[in-house]
């Protein structure tokens, strides 16, 4: 590497964080700029995309066990909660939850004389990952769902037969036979959550003062270069190293959840890529 790339990397690598130079390069655009800039927006992908998998596995949880509720008070919100995320298209939903949130009073809402400020939410962090979140929650909370519907019957009676009631059952029993059912679908959910990371840029929510993620620097370089064959690929091959951590660490996590099973009774990860939400 050279003396001049180990330069761009100091100056460039936590641009879309706020640290380093603050102005773009104008000219004599080289690879380096362009993996360092375009690996800088990851970051606010892979912030994107951790957030939103990490709470929306402990929304989605909640929502599979309203939905297999018996209790129709809890059962029919979340039914609607689901139907609604998963029935309407992603980039949709990031258009009119941005049209929701600018029209909320700039002042703030007043709530018992104390002004809460509402500023905040039409930027990309905050409004794009509320976003992500929800969706990632309806749609994992319908694998879960599925998962929970699928325990063996011969468990719960095995369950029932040593004496374990109430949340015993769920925690040793149902919850992990669950996640051990789920596991590979839920794979594949959190790889197009990251995939759909994307999406944030063409949804309206603003880049704070030009920090942006992976396909802003790609759009930028492509509008300055008039060549999308090298920007593009790069996020691409980005996205595609993500893409294999995921798989790697989930892989691991499958193999966790199954160690009790023989080796030839292990179910295998199978990546199945969606292409249209």
């Amino acid at each position: 590497m050279s003396d001049s790339c180990t330069q761009i990397i100091a100056d460039y690598a936590f641009r879309s964080l706020g640290y380093g130079e603050r102005v773009l390069p104008r000219s004599d655009f080289t690879l380096c700029h362009e993996f360092t800039l375009i690996g800088s927006g990851l970051i606010w992908n892979v912030y994107f995309g951790t957030l939103a998998l990490v709470f929306g596995f402990f929304a989605a949880t909640a929502l599979a066990l309203a939905k297999a509720s018996p209790r129709g008070w809890l059962r029919r919100p979340a039914e609607a909660f689901i139907f609604v995320f998963r029935g309407s298209p992603l980039f949709i939903q990031f258009f009119l939850a941005y049209e929701i949130l600018v029209q909320l009073p700039k002042a703030g809402i007043t709530l018992g004389g104390l002004i809460i400020p509402t500023d905040w939410t039409t930027s990309a962090w905050a409004g794009a990952l509320l976003v992500l979140f929800l969706n990632t929650s309806a749609y994992s909370a319908e694998i879960f769902h599925g998962a929970l519907m699928a325990v063996p019957k011969g468990d719960i009676e095995a369950a029932d037969a040593y004496g374990l009631t109430g949340w015993q059952k769920f925690r040793r029993i149902l919850w992990p036979t669950t996640l051990r059912l789920a596991w590979p679908a839920y794979t594949n959910e959190a790889i197009f959550l990251f995939h759909a990371t994307t999406i944030v840029f063409f949804s309206g929510f603003p880049a704070y003062q030009q920090r942006g993620d992976a396909l802003y620097y790609a759009k930028f370089f492509a509008d300055k270069t008039f060549n999308p064959f090298i920007p593009y690929p790069i996020a691409a091959f980005y996205f595609i190293l993500v893409t294999l951590t995921l798989i790697g660490l989930f892989g691991m996590i499958n193999r966790r959840l199954n160690r009790h099973l023989p080796g030839q009774s292990r179910p295998k990860l199978r990546i199945r890529p969606q292409i249209i939400r």
